[in-house]
């Protein structure tokens, strides 16, 4: 039993569940607000994207690469599909954006895969590189601007609502939108993904020593390959349901989330090195940042504050990781030494 509990506790996943309830207590105390059915649906809902992108976010960290790209990746999707759809005069339903979403992802996610994967070039600077250039082509090429106007089966999909909340005591009514069962599909898919099938074994395998996982017979250029392809999709589609959510397209609104979406990640427990990390560590971490960009107002700190809070949770993060890995370097030194001693 004691050994159950300090495996227990030397999980990320309890510390974060326990800053998050400290946190719910702390804005419940202050302003009464934060166990309302309506502001749990605004969660929840707030959840949606940020989730999707920390889910394609999670799967390149643990295979020890990084993707800043993605929400660049995103917007270019999501500003292209809206545009040419509205010049189509498209009024069908959600399923052909979503189908335009998974080709666009998988040609810009394959771009990320071929330098990173057959290539063998550093994966922050390629998704550097091809983040540029996706902005590039969207404000070049494409001259974009904003939509204030998206087809109506975009519309109709954003406006949907899988359930209704209503706060009694202010009347403020919350809708929870179908789109929040995508989030459940993608995480639903990965976990399958990473629990029973060997693409999502490399994945952690390469992670945690690549010529380990070379040796051992795993395809490590392949893997890379689609496991970059996967991260584009699920950005591209995460990208569309932005828009719908939104109900306009806005180029630039999604830029600049990378570094909120890798610490929530990180925060949850997924190394920064690869080869360790939980799908529930990275829900947990995404939705403390979350928490603090959506519901600091409520405790009474100004929202000037947000990027201050955000940046601590950044830094803690990254000092958790790193610790990790210097605990993960002791231990393998340790068990090294007790076998020549032996």
């Amino acid at each position: 039993m004691n050994k159950r509990i300090k495996k227990i506790l030397q999980q990320n996943e309890v510390y974060i569940l326990i800053i998050i309830f400290a946190l719910s207590l702390l804005i419940q105390f202050r302003s009464g607000q934060f166990y309302t059915p309506n502001n749990i649906v605004d969660i929840l809902s707030a959840m949606v994207v940020p989730g999707m992108f920390a889910v394609g976010a999670f799967l390149v960290l643990l295979s020890g690469g990084i993707d800043v790209s993605f929400p660049a990746l995103a917007s270019l999707s999501a500003y292209a599909i809206t545009k040419s759809l509205l010049d189509a005069e498209y009024s069908g339903n959600i399923l052909v954006p979503i189908l335009l979403a998974i080709v666009i992802g998988i040609i810009l996610g394959s771009i990320n895969g071929f330098f990173v994967g057959y290539l063998k070039l550093p994966a922050l600077i390629v998704t550097l590189g091809t983040s540029s250039v996706f902005k590039g082509f969207m404000q070049g090429t494409l001259k974009s601007k904003q939509l204030a106007v998206i087809p109506s089966g975009m519309k109709k999909f954003g406006t949907s609502a899988l359930a209704t909340a209503e706060n009694a005591k202010s009347g403020l009514t919350s809708v929870l939108p179908v789109a929040f069962l995508v989030l459940i599909l993608v995480l639903i898919i990965t976990f399958f993904v990473l629990r029973y099938t060997m693409f999502g074994r490399g994945i952690y395998a390469i992670g945690g020593n690549e010529s380990a996982a070379y040796n051992a017979g795993f395809k490590v250029k392949r893997t890379k390959f689609l496991l970059y392809v996967f991260a584009g999709v699920i950005a591209s589609v995460a990208g569309v349901i932005r828009v719908c959510m939104m109900q306009q397209a806005h180029p630039t609104n999604m830029l600049g989330m990378e570094m909120n979406i890798i610490a929530g990640v990180v925060l949850g427990g997924t190394s920064m090195v690869g080869g360790k990390g939980t799908l529930t560590g990275c829900m947990l971490g995404t939705l403390l940042i979350v928490l603090v960009e959506n519901s600091l107002i409520l405790i009474g700190v100004p929202v000037v504050w947000k990027k201050v809070f955000v940046g601590l949770l950044i830094v803690i993060g990254t000092a958790m990781s790193a610790y990790q890995v210097k605990r993960a370097d002791k231990q393998r030194v340790k068990l090294t030494v007790d076998k020549e001693v032996a």
